[in-house]
């Protein structure tokens, strides 16, 4: 992993008098996978919605690929290709699980209006494409029985899933993922993982993972930070972290720590 995907200039946040992001500094480099973890309160989704434009910063900037997008609307972010998961999921209710993993396909494969409403080879071609796309990350993600289930009525575990595959269909150069496995058995966070981590490979996707599970974390990121009062306290390996001293005390405990190793 070389370069910068993602760069972040001392990121302050504050709400009021109330400051969530103290002067964070934080390079990602393109294909790494990085965990955010810390305390309750940290400030960890806070500078996920600061990155993807849904919360103004009080100072510094964001970068993508050396491209200032800092201070552009959210959607214009989310074009530029920073995409995420939430940690309460959004779905389309009344849509089928792979209706809504759709509309991420149809974010970057888009068919033009004209073709669309006459139905035109095109249009039914790139149907076909968009459908096939669709269906390999049903099947990825272990959502395949759920297919025509409209969200609404899914498990919370199997709609943080199906949250993952929709975001990974709109192919984002990087993926924002806010506690990814919440909600999901030992076996599904497994294998959710797996499949998030081979997409990354695959697709050369960078994530930034906030992650309260620390086993999921051990095993998913290759790098680790941790954030407490809204900055940075430790940075490094997981196997470096799980023993930092100062971590261990805000954060993970003597108890937990040994647990992961």
């Amino acid at each position: 992993m070389t370069g910068e995907r993602l760069r972040i200039e001392r990121m302050s946040v504050r709400f009021g008098g109330v400051a969530a992001v103290r002067e964070l500094s934080l390079s990602i480099a393109p294909g790494e996978i990085r965990g955010l973890i810390g305390p309750n309160g940290a400030g960890k989704t806070t500078v996920i919605n600061a990155i993807t434009g849904e919360v103004p910063m009080t100072q510094g900037r964001v970068l993508l690929d050396g491209d200032v997008v800092s201070g552009l609307p959210a959607h214009v972010v989310s074009r530029r290709g920073i995409g995420r998961t939430f940690q309460h999921v959004e779905p389309f209710g009344e849509l089928s699980v792979l209706d809504n993993v759709l509309l991420g396909v149809g974010r970057h494969a888009p068919v033009p209006l004209f073709h669309a409403a006459f139905a035109t080879p095109l249009a039914r071609r790139g149907e076909a494409s968009a459908v096939r796309e669709a269906l390999g990350l049903l099947e990825r993600f272990d959502l395949v029985p759920y297919r025509d289930t409209p969200a609404a009525e899914l498990p919370f575990g199997v709609l943080k899933r199906m949250d993952l595959a929709r975001a990974l269909a709109a192919r984002p150069t990087i993926l924002l993922m806010d506690e990814p496995t919440s909600g999901m058995s030992e076996s599904e966070a497994d294998r959710a993982v797996a499949a998030a981590r081979a997409l990354a490979e695959s697709q050369n996707v960078t994530l930034l993972v906030i992650e309260h599970n620390m086993r999921v974390m051990m095993r998913l990121a290759h790098s680790v930070t941790v954030m407490q009062n809204g900055a940075v306290i430790a940075e490094g390996a997981p196997s470096v972290i799980q023993r930092d001293p100062a971590v261990i005390e805000a954060y993970l405990g003597e108890e937990a720590a040994d647990a992961v190793r």
